[in-house]
C-alpha cells in the first residue's frame, strides 16, 4: 500500500449539496450545505450523542442511531463526508531527499513499514509534505487501521449515507497554508481530547492530546498546563528551520475553554515570538465564496465547504473502491483457489466462445431474413386476401348442386310443385314450400329427397288446405359442414 494519499483518493464526485459529519467522542456533529451561484447556505444542522460505540457494536445498530437523528434533524442528505476522530490517526515523521515521484513513493512506502507497529497493508496511509531548504521535503504520515474505516463504512451504509470523503476536522479547520513561513500551531478542543496540529506549507504534526481534558460531576476543566508541554515537545521535534517559521497560536472551540487556554498559552508562548488568538468565526474570503452571515465555526462546516468549492483535503483515508476484476484477482490469488480460479476462467472463456458464436449465426440468419422480409410480407398479404374472398369464389356450384337434388325430387307430371326454396347458411340450411294434389304426391317426393347424395335432418312442416295442399320441409345439405 503506498502511503501517496493522491493515489488512494476516489475520484471527487462533482456536488452540490453535501452533510458534513465529525465524530468526536460519542458526540456528532453535522450540518448540510447547498452551493448555489458562488455562495453556501445551511440547510440543516445538529448535534447528537451517541449511545453505540462505531468501532464496537453492531454497525447495523449505529447505523440506526445515526438514521434517527437525521431524520429528527429533517435531514435527507444521502453524500457526505466524514471527519474521522484523530485519536483514529497513527502518525510517523520522515524527511525526504530530492527524488522522481516514483521513488519517493518507494522510500515513503519502506518508511511506512518500519515507523508503524501494523501492517502497512492493514492501513490506510495518506502524507503531507512540507518544503525543507535544498528541495528537500519534511512528511507527514497520517495512517487508519483499515478495520476502522471498514466499520464506519457499513455504519454509515445501515444509516443510508454514501461517503464521498474521509478526512480530518482539525485540518480543515485550519488549512495548511502555501508557503512555508505562514507556520500555525492550531489547538481544537474537543469533547475528551484536543487536536493539535502544526502546518508549515503542509501539516508537519498532528496529535490528539489525551488527559488535557478532565470531566467531574458533568462539567469540563482543561488542564491548560499539560496543552503547553505538549506544545513545546511536538514543537522541538521539528526542523529547526520549520520551528521557526511557526509564528501564531490559533485555539478552536468553546468560547469559554477556548480564552482560558489562550491566556494560559499567552504567558508561556508570546514571549517567544507566538501570537495567541481564539478563533470564533470565518474570515470574508475563507473559502472563496459568499458565506451565510450566521455560520458557525465548525469541523463539519469545513469540511463539506471545502469540499464543495474544490479544496483537495490535505489526508484523504476514503479507501479506493476495488473493481471487479480487482476483486477477482485478490479472491482467486494464491492457494488451491488459483487452480478453481484458473478453471473457473476457462469455463468461461469456453461460454464466452460458444456465445459469439451463436451470435454470428444470429448475425448470419437476420442478414438473410432483411433481405427476404419484403417478399414473404407481400405473400402473407395476398394470402390473406385469398382467405378473406374465399366464399365468393366456390368452384363447387353448391347452390346449383343443391337445386339439382330439389329438382330430381319432385315428379314431372306437377302432383308437387314448389313454390319458395331458401338457401341459408352459405349453403348448409335448405327450407322449400310449396303446393300438391295429395300427400302421398308428397311422401314420394320426401322420400326421394331424404335419400338423395348429402341430404340430411329432413323435416317436415303442417300440411294446410286441400286440394291443392301446402307444405313445407326444411333439410341440410353436406352434413352441415360448408364446403
Amino acid at each position: 500500500m503506498k502511503p501517496d494519499s493522491k493515489s488512494k483518493a476516489r475520484k471527487p464526485k462533482k456536488l452540490t449539496s453535501l452533510l458534513g459529519l465529525t465524530l468526536d467522542g460519542s458526540r456528532l456533529d453535522g450540518v448540510v450545505l447547498k452551493r448555489t451561484n458562488g455562495s453556501l447556505a445551511v440547510l440543516q444542522s445538529f448535534s447528537a450523542q451517541l449511545t453505540l460505540d462505531p468501532l464496537t457494536a453492531a454497525p447495523e445498530l449505529v447505523g440506526r442511531e445515526i438514521r434517527n437523528h437525521l431524520d429528527a434533524a429533517g435531514v435527507r442528505e444521502r453524500d457526505c463526508i466524514v471527519g474521522l476522530p484523530l485519536r483514529w490517526v497513527l502518525t510517523a515523521q520522515t524527511e525526504l531527499p530530492p527524488l522522481p515521484d516514483a521513488d519517493a513513493a518507494s522510500l515513503l512506502q519502506l518508511e511506512a513499514e518500519r515507523s508503524f507497529h501494523t501492517d502497512a497493508a492493514q492501513l490506510q496511509i495518506a502524507d503531507s509534505r512540507c518544503p525543507l531548504d535544498g528541495g528537500k521535503k519534511f512528511v507527514l504520515l497520517g495512517a487508519v487501521p483499515n478495520p476502522h474505516l471498514g466499520s464506519l463504512e457499513q455504519v454509515l451504509g445501515a444509516a443510508k449515507l454514501r461517503p464521498a470523503s474521509f478526512g480530518l476536522g482539525l485540518a480543515a479547520l485550519q488549512p495548511a497554508g502555501g508557503a512555508k513561513t505562514d507556520g500555525v500551531l492550531a489547538l481544537a478542543i474537543g469533547e475528551g481530547t484536543v487536536g493539535l496540529q502544526i502546518t508549515a506549507g503542509g501539516v508537519a504534526a498532528l496529535r490528539a492530546l489525551e488527559g488535557a481534558i478532565e470531566t467531574e460531576g458533568g462539567r469540563r476543566s482543561l488542564l491548560a498546563g499539560v496543552v503547553a508541554r505538549e506544545a513545546r515537545v511536538t514543537l522541538g521535534q521539528l526542523p529547526a528551520e520549520m520551528r521557526q517559521a511557526v509564528t501564531r497560536i490559533r485555539i478552536f472551540g468553546p468560547r469559554d475553554l477556548a480564552q482560558q487556554l489562550a491566556n494560559e498559552l499567552a504567558l508561556k508562548f508570546e514571549p517567544m515570538g507566538l501570537k495567541v488568538e481564539v478563533v470564533s468565526a470565518y474570515a470574508p474570503n475563507e473559502f472563496g465564496v459568499t458565506l451565510p452571515a450566521d455560520a458557525a465555526l465548525s469541523p463539519a462546516f469545513s469540511l463539506a465547504a471545502r469540499f464543495l468549492t474544490g479544496a483537495r483535503p490535505a489526508f484523504e483515508f476514503l479507501p479506493p473502491k476495488p473493481t471487479l476484476l480487482e476483486q477477482f484477482i485478490a479472491r482467486y490469488s494464491s492457494g488451491p483457489l488459483r487452480t478453481t480460479g484458473a478453471i473457473a476462467a476457462g469455463v468461461a472463456l469456453i461460454l464466452l466462445g460458444l456465445f459469439l458464436f451463436q451470435q454470428i449465426q444470429l448475425w448470419r440468419l437476420r442478414s438473410q431474413w432483411s433481405h427476404m422480409s419484403v417478399k414473404v410480407a407481400e405473400l402473407e398479404k395476398i394470402s390473406g386476401q385469398i382467405r378473406f374472398y374465399r366464399p365468393w369464389y366456390d368452384d363447387s356450384y353448391r347452390t346449383l348442386s343443391i337445386l339439382r337434388q330439389v329438382t330430381l325430387a319432385f315428379p314431372e307430371n306437377g302432383a308437387v310443385t314448389a313454390k319458395t326454396i331458401e338457401i341459408r347458411d352459405s349453403g348448409t340450411t335448405v327450407s322449400c314450400s310449396g303446393n300438391t294434389l295429395d300427400s302421398a304426391s308428397l311422401g314420394a317426393v320426401l322420400g326421394r329427397l331424404s335419400a338423395a347424395d348429402g341430404v340430411t335432418d329432413l323435416h317436415t312442416g303442417q300440411l294446410r288446405g286441400k286440394a291443392p295442399m301446402q307444405f313445407s320441409f326444411d333439410f341440410k345439405y353436406g352434413n352441415g359442414v360448408a364446403q
